[in-house]
């Protein structure tokens, strides 16, 4: 209550103190770098991140890609070549006359290079970039190619993929957060009982959210996932927080003569509630940090710490605000919406069986539904951007003008000698998929005597420790054929080389695949049994938990089964965040519905009273709550052309809907079933049980 009261009493200082730190908060959030390459992720003990490194260190290149020239004459092609050469931090381009003057003519080289480079309408060339894929200065490098080379000129790669993403979020990004504001502001102006309130709680969760964004940089940089959804997701899962005070301080407003004193008490209610409820969302989001694929911890840790914030906000800037202005709150309110509940929970109750019967029924095809879902996730993140973006044509273009879907590379000892390499690299052009193996031995070939091989073509393709070798394959990165490419060419490379390495697009795609698939059955793992504890220790009950994850759980099964029955794919990251935001965010609904459902019985209610005031008094809390995280993703969902971040806000805005009606269908059935082992497993609960079983004795 101390606290409660000093709130109160330095409502003013607090606005003030909030309000400056939204000064270095807005430095902070445009400061922060984002990162919008997946494959930064990775383990770093990956031998994939090991080559990479490698391959920067030693060559001085980390970026690589392909550009492809439509109906350009040789010379001007060459022209061109020269001012992409001249670009900062474009290390190497590698064409025709990089091999040869161009008075000689292509023929004389080998007849595989030469198709490799050419057909009859366009010609590619491949870029070395001196620093890593998404590094800000290949990006700029990038940008800097399209605008010199014009329309005729296509880039591929993962650094296009990079820019073209990093283009269509910053474009994106302001417009998700005005809709999810707008939306949520109608959904509360609609629940809620004042016309004002809306913009009160808007205004305190908008600044623990820009507070939220500006302590990124304490992180080095954040995901551009992360920075698309933490925003959305910390203004819809803290509204809870900021609405159950509203509720309570009218409450006190009722019962107490000052407002001061009102608030000092809802304060203090809002706190233990909000406290309880909070942990098991925190240990939701915790959860993804068990991920070695560390985009989890980047998402786990900013959500973690936006759920936090709001708490913080909920009890110190939003009583604040509200004080200050509670003379116009109090003069815009208006009836609420939603009627009186008692006759729907009173229906709901008398048909309890039948919504335990479709649950049950339910229970089989939507394990059946997530376990497809889980398995038919896409990887390649080119899949995410719409078709008429630069780079998803310019990997179309490679594809049907040099048939390359996919390209690797290969790290082998420089010492090995050129009789193992040739023998390894026919070995390797074997292999289903592989259209060619371009390396030193094969540029050289029979027609072009060594000695006329340029330094730089020389230094691209061999170091002193290492040997470049790039593998151009017919099939698309994350792809069930590119994985069995791999493992052949990798049995192949280390019965050369053991200590060679396979790096590239593909292989890193290849690598996330096995580590996020390992991945989401240990953060699935660690949030239930994280949710399960806390749920025992708050509500005191070892058959609890039990329940309410249980009806949880088969919401994020129907919720992540039904893109398997629509014929949706989803990212591959999806199923993973989703079923713990999803189980973090809405089992505070159920938890809010027990808490009053054990209030009843403990108070001497007899069973299907208690399950009925828990009901109707849980219904507008709950709807609301739904409603407002349904509100704040669903028009980003609409809205969005980056389909992995339209495709999440979707699933978040069923999944509270699904979550919202099974809590209020469902969870009120259970208890209905179970209230004898519930009352016989909860702390404070087992005289309920002794005292009817004396009275059926009696009787």
């Amino acid at each position: 209550m101390r606290f409660a009261k000093a709130v109160v009493r330095y409502r003013i200082p607090i606005l003030i103190l909030t309000a400056v730190l939204m000064i270095p908060s807005v430095i902070g959030m445009t400061a922060t770098r984002v990162n919008y390459d997946m494959l930064t992720y990775l383990p770093s003990d990956r031998e994939t991140v090991t080559g990479q490194n490698e391959l920067l260190k030693d060559f001085g290149k980390g970026a690589f890609t392909f550009l492809i020239f439509e109906n350009m004459s040789v010379r001007d092609v060459a022209k061109l070549k020269e001012k992409v050469e001249a670009i900062d931090h474009v290390d190497t381009v590698l064409w025709y006359d990089s091999l040869a003057d161009l008075s000689v003519p292509m023929e004389l080289l080998p007849d595989s290079v030469f198709r490799e480079f050419n057909t009859g309408h366009s010609t590619m060339m491949a870029v070395f970039f001196d620093a890593g894929t998404s590094d800000d200065l290949t990006m700029n490098a990038v940008e800097q190619i399209r605008a010199v080379c014009g329309k005729q000129c296509f880039v591929s790669g993962m650094t296009a993929l990079v820019v073209d993403l990093r283009d269509l979020c910053e474009k994106e990004e302001p417009i998700y957060v005005g809709l999810a504001v707008l939306l949520a502001c109608v959904a509360m102006t609609v629940f809620l009982d004042s016309w004002l309130i809306p913009v009160v709680l808007l205004v305190s969760i908008g600044a623990m959210i820009l507070l939220n964004l500006g302590t990124n940089i304490f992180l080095g940089e954040i995901s551009y996932i992360t920075k698309a959804l933490s925003a959305v997701l910390q203004l819809a899962v803290t509204m809870d927080y900021s609405i159950f005070l509203w509720h309570s301080y009218n409450e006190q407003r009722e019962k107490y003569a000052g407002k001061e004193e009102a608030m000092a008490v809802a304060v203090k209610e809002t706190f233990t509630s909000v406290v309880g409820s909070s942990v098991t969302t925190i240990a939701g989001f915790a959860a993804l940090c068990f991920m070695s694929f560390t985009l989890g911890r980047d998402l786990g840790i900013v959500m973690a710490k936006g759920v936090l914030l709001g708490v913080i906000g909920c009890v110190t800037v939003l009583p604040s605000l509200i004080l200050v202005l509670d003379k116009p709150l109090q003069k815009t309110k208006h009836r609420p919406v939603i009627p009186p509940a008692g006759k729907f929970a009173e229906g709901i109750i008398k048909a309890f069986p039948v919504f335990l019967i479709v649950f049950a029924a339910l229970v089989a095809p939507a394990y059946f539904g997530y376990q497809k879902a889980n398995s038919e996730v896409y990887y390649d993140m080119g899949e995410c951007l719409p078709e008429d973006m630069n780079y998803v044509i310019s990997n179309s273009k490679l594809r049907e003008d040099f048939n390359i879907a996919s390209t690797h590379m290969i790290l082998t000892d420089s010492r090995l000698p050129a009789k193992s390499i040739r023998n390894m690299t026919a070995e390797m052009e074997k292999v289903d998929g592989v259209k060619y193996v371009l390396g030193l031995e094969s540029v050289i070939g029979s027609r072009v005597p060594e000695e006329i091989l340029p330094d730089s073509v020389r230094s691209v393709l061999q170091s002193d420790r290492w040997e470049l070798l790039l593998i151009n394959s017919e099939y698309r990165a994350a792809s069930d054929e590119v994985k069995q490419q791999i493992d052949s060419l990798n049995t192949i490379l280390k019965k050369y080389d053991a200590n060679g390495m396979l790096i590239g697009e593909a292989p890193c795609m290849k690598d996330m695949i096995e580590v996020t698939g390992h991945d989401f059955a240990v953060v699935t793992a660690v949030s239930v049994i994280a949710i399960f504890l806390i749920i025992l220790i708050v509500e005191k009950s070892i058959s609890l938990p039990f329940i309410l994850i249980a009806v949880i759980e088969v919401g994020i099964f129907i919720n992540l089964g039904l893109p398997h029955y629509l014929g949706q794919s989803m990212a591959f990251i999806t199923p993973i965040c989703i079923s713990t935001i999803q189980l973090g965010a809405t089992v505070d609904y159920a938890i809010l519905m027990t808490t009053r459902y054990k209030s009843g019985r403990i108070g001497g209610k007899d069973k299907k009273t208690a399950v009925w005031t828990a009901l109707y008094t849980s219904i507008p809390s709950v709807i609301v709550s739904g409603m407002g995280l349904f509100a704040a993703t669903f028009g980003v969902a609409l809205y969005s052309e980056i389909e992995i971040i339209s495709s999440m806000c979707m699933l978040m805005a069923r999944g509270a809907v699904i979550s919202m009606l099974l809590v209020i269908f469902v969870l009120p059935a259970m208890f209905m079933l179970f209230d004898k082992i519930i009352c016989k497993t909860t702390l404070g609960m087992t005289a309920i049980t002794e005292k009817k079983q004396e009275v059926s004795v009696h009787e």
